[in-house]
């Protein structure tokens, strides 16, 4: 585990899977679907529990201009600046629990975010099979 800085807010519209974790994929291809180009920009998964305890999860586009989340019909979510601490997984796909695993120790830290944080996995484009799982700071 590592501290890291997001230097500035990141913009991004979601799709929300039907239910965590087995939803997940199909919300990316969703989302992915939406989109009309082929620029590269990054993804995101965004997770919470909700007041039941069951996990909400959004499956992420960074927003390349203004509005776009609403062009695809999207609702939209920012990205706060500030510190995290994180767990970088390289190619998740060959351990199907590892991102869990990296989120249950990032959670266990004691400076976490509680009242407002939020678990975060950033993807360099749709295709990166590499993973930064981050938590929010105090």
């Amino acid at each position: 585990m590592e501290k890291t800085t997001i230097e500035k807010d990141i913009p991004v519209f979601y799709v929300t899977a039907n239910s965590f974790p087995d939803d997940v994929p199909n919300a990316y291809e969703r989302l992915h679907s939406k989109i009309s180009d082929a620029t590269e920009r990054r993804f995101f998964g965004i997770s919470h529990p909700n007041e039941k305890g069951v996990i909400i999860y959004k499956a992420a586009a960074e927003e390349l201009e203004p509005g776009e989340g609403a062009k695809y019909g999207c609702e939209t979510f920012t990205i706060k600046k500030g510190e995290y601490i994180s767990f970088y997984i390289k190619d998740h796909m060959k351990d199907s629990a590892s991102i869990g695993n990296a989120f249950k120790q990032l959670l266990d830290s004691p400076d976490i975010d509680h009242a407002n944080g939020y678990c975060l996995e950033i993807y360099k484009s749709y295709t990166d099979p590499d993973v930064n799982c981050l938590v929010p700071l105090k």
